[in-house]
């Protein structure tokens, strides 16, 4: 069995207005983006945002394109692009096209108190998943450099654009060799449980726990992929069976309260799942049910994997209790509200480091106290 990848469409791009496609750009987008700038007045390279619009999946496939910033911000709030490592570049992207914006500002104090704005604005919204502020100061940094070296506006967004570009690129490589390293920890023949999307949909392209399950799947080693449902968004009954479908990894789909009952059973060899924050003791904040799967996991001694690149590490956040957790609408829940009756809705939990039996990066596999330590093998080699 072999995971046909090239049947995914990509998450996010980011094109010039008039200008001949990036390399691996998805068909669908760059005709989307096409047609965005045949009905707008668009000036020559003008950056443009587009992403597959996940609120739509898995009934259609639709893209947003966008020169503004803020249209961004709002994917990011309104879950049309999730999943950390897709938050940072999308992120990116966002300040990307707010450089542009602010070259209208005027002078050089007032385009970098623009773009700095933003970036507050973008890094806001959403506060748990850490790559989202990396990338963004990330770019941040790269625009400042140039103004520091006397460049222009105009170079700077061309810089700014050229960072975001780096920045998805070295995702999808970061997720390759997480696949890698994760698919050596499987034994043949195995069924993985996973939680929420951790897959190619949550990030640049291919995926951190899904791209171990994609790496395992090309090894011939996948027998079979539970996916959680994962309410209340159900990024799982929405997003990841229909994500792995599409690429031929056989696939079934399992309530949330089934998990128990399906590692009871013996189906289960191994939980791998994502993550959106893991602090510097090896503490993960991941969607919200990890942690009950984690606690399951423990109690049939079924390892339990987190997969994620080392930019969701966070070195100045020693534990989990100092993570901010996301709490969202009530509506995501209950619909139609009920007089006397109140919602929670975090959404992320907090699998603490005891549960975990490793961390899989693209430098290679720690065990969660050691996870800090990844963060010094920074350099190393993904190919």
């Amino acid at each position: 069995m072999h995971a046909c990848l090239d049947r995914l469409p990509r998450t996010l791009v980011l094109l010039r207005a008039g200008e001949p496609s990036i390399s691996g750009a998805e068909d669908a987008a760059t005709e989307a983006v096409a047609a965005f700038a045949s009905t707008a007045a668009i000036e020559r390279g003008c950056p443009i945002a587009c992403c597959l619009d996940q609120r739509a999946l898995p009934d259609a496939e639709s893209y947003l394109c966008t020169t503004d910033w803020r249209d961004v911000v709002h994917w990011v709030k309104e879950l049309a692009v999730r999943g950390a490592p897709a938050i940072g570049a999308s992120g990116a992207c966002a300040l990307v096209l707010a450089v542009h914006e602010a070259q209208a500002a005027g002078d050089e104090g007032a385009f970098l108190r623009y773009v700095e704005d933003a970036a507050c604005a973008i890094r806001d919204a959403r506060p748990t998943a850490v790559n989202l502020s990396w990338a963004v100061d990330r770019v941040l940094v790269t625009v400042k450099d140039c103004v520091s070296a006397g460049d222009d506006p105009s170079d700077a967004s061309v810089r700014a654009f050229d960072e975001a570009h780096a920045i998805m690129a070295e995702d999808e490589a970061a997720n390759r060799a997480i696949g890698r390293h994760g698919c050596a920890l499987l034994p043949d023949s195995c069924s993985v449980l996973t939680h929420c999307n951790a897959g190619s949909l949550a990030t640049s392209f291919y995926g951190t726990a899904l791209g171990v399950i994609y790496a395992a799947a090309d090894a011939g080693k996948v027998k079979m992929v539970y996916a959680d449902e994962t309410r209340p968004v159900c990024q799982g009954s929405r997003l990841t069976v229909w994500e792995l479908a599409r690429a031929g990894v056989p696939v079934t789909l399992i309530c949330d309260d089934m998990a128990a009952s399906v590692m009871a059973s013996g189906k289960v060899d191994a939980v791998i799942v994502g993550a959106d924050r893991i602090a510097a003791n090896g503490d993960v904040a991941n969607k919200i049910g990890t942690l009950a799967v984690a606690i399951l996991a423990d109690r049939y001694q079924i390892p339990f994997y987190v997969a994620a690149p080392l930019s969701t590490v966070d070195a100045g956040c020693l534990c989990g209790d100092a993570i901010v957790i996301e709490e969202r609408a009530a509506s995501e829940v209950l619909p139609k509200p009920i007089e006397g009756v109140a919602v929670f809705n975090p959404a992320f939990d907090v699998t603490p480091a005891c549960l975990v039996r490793a961390i899989i990066t693209e430098c290679g596999v720690f065990a969660p106290e050691d996870i800090a330590s990844a963060l010094r093998l920074g350099a190393c080699d993904n190919g």
